[in-house]
């Protein structure tokens, strides 16, 4: 298995390359790859100690991002390498302040694995949620350095639960620890003979309620909104816009305005949005010199402002719902305070179906029960604060998961 293993990576290298010439994503991916041994080779000394952190991409840092924050607090001189798989992850946080190094993770064949390791030698390394490469969890074993897995969540779908998942279940054991996410994962885990676990939650609750604390004003949003009740709609995808414009056009009143963050910016859809609306919508990267107030419907055609719009947000609306991967991050909007709306497919997502089963967040599946949704919210300010203040003390509750795993790596060094 092993042998078709390393075979299937060599192989997958090669078409990688080829579909690089047809594809500006894996051309990221694949020349981004290129450069990580030389700027390890400068970056990192053998007397260096080093925390390791992989995330697979953006949602995953996020996950990560509370613990190198308090890696950092606790062992200043200490180096954190930051390693991402895809290009989404690492395009955005590539400058990421708190890591030392950024770095996309090689491919996972036995000479690459062999060689990032020896140069960062780690003294710990951190697996965020879902990332499982076989050879890399090998060496980590052969060297002995402690490496865990943080906010996991397993399925019964997943291989390791099957009767033929004999080969994966055994790379599992290579973690020292796992750090889950709900008590399902641990009965998973004790199922096939792995007890090295802590149930503790969801770092990305310690993350986005320290957002509470962060200066969130936006006086560009500011002059939007006026007094007017807000709506703001994050990662949206086409499915979602759709509903979303029909509610503007037919249904919401004067005072009521719309703050749209897709997912995706890329100018075809963002020019979609903006025909549809016409004179009633403003971009934002056509903002300076206008009198935002005057205008309906706000298009952010840019990234890294999400969280801070939610802040202005009598209700949010976040994508997603209807695309395979599912919900976006519903906990940014959540941490304000605010009741939350999403589309029909989030049953991979713990915390949307917690607060769904609270109150906190509502699903709609339909035109109609979209409009029926927003307009109750609209309509009924003590409801919108219930909702909001159950999604909020959802988080509370939730909170300590990055703290527990500080106080198992300080047992580590």
């Amino acid at each position: 298995m092993q042998f078709l293993y390393n075979s299937s990576i060599y192989i997958v290298s090669i078409f990688l390359r080829i579909l690089a010439l047809f594809s500006p994503k894996i051309k990221l991916f694949v020349t981004g790859r290129k450069q990580v041994f030389s700027v390890l080779n400068g970056a990192i000394s053998s007397t260096d100690n080093v925390f390791w952190i992989h995330c697979a991409s953006l949602g995953e840092f996020e996950q990560g991002r509370p613990i190198m924050e308090k890696l950092k607090t606790k062992y200043p001189n200490d180096k954190i390498v930051l390693s991402f798989f895809s290009p989404s992850g690492y395009e955005v946080q590539k400058n990421y302040e708190l890591a030392d190094i950024v770095v996309y993770l090689p491919l996972d064949s036995v000479s690459n694995v062999k060689k990032f390791i020896e140069l960062i030698h780690p003294s710990i390394a951190v697996f965020v949620k879902y990332e499982f490469w076989p050879n890399y969890l090998l060496e980590l074993e052969k060297r002995q350095v402690p490496t865990i897995l943080v906010s996991g969540i397993f399925r019964e779908s997943q291989v390791f639960f099957k009767s033929y998942g004999g080969w994966m279940r055994a790379k599992l054991r290579a973690f020292s620890h796992f750090f889950l996410q709900d008590i399902r994962s641990s009965k998973l885990l004790t199922s096939i003979g792995i007890s090295e676990s802590t149930v503790c939650g969801d770092t990305r609750f310690d993350r986005v309620y320290d957002v509470l604390s962060s200066d969130n004003k936006l006086d560009f949003i500011e002059d939007f909104v006026s007094d007017s009740y807000v709506l703001v709609a994050g990662s949206t995808w086409s499915e979602d816009e759709s509903l979303l414009m029909s509610y503007i056009c037919n249904e919401a009143d004067d005072n009521e305005k719309f703050i749209l963050a897709p997912h995706n910016i890329e100018a075809l859809g963002i020019d979609k949005l903006k025909n549809y609306f016409g004179e009633e919508a403003v971009l934002f990267s056509e903002k300076e010199g206008k009198n935002l107030s005057n205008y309906k419907v706000f298009i952010i055609d840019t990234i890294g402002l999400l969280t801070k719009i939610y802040s202005y947000a009598n209700v949010a609306y976040v994508g997603g719902g209807y695309t395979k991967s599912g919900v976006h991050n519903v906990l940014e909007p959540a941490v304000f305070g605010i009741p939350v709306v999403v589309g029909p497919n989030f049953d991979k997502f713990r915390e949307v179906k917690d607060l769904i089963r609270l109150g906190g967040c509502m699903t709609i599946d339909t035109q109609s029960s979209l409009n029926d949704v927003l307009r109750n919210f609209k309509e009924d300010a003590q409801l919108r604060n219930k909702n909001g203040q159950i999604a909020l003390r959802y988080i509370k509750e939730s909170l300590g998961a990055s703290d527990k795993i500080l106080n198992y790596i300080a047992t580590k060094l």
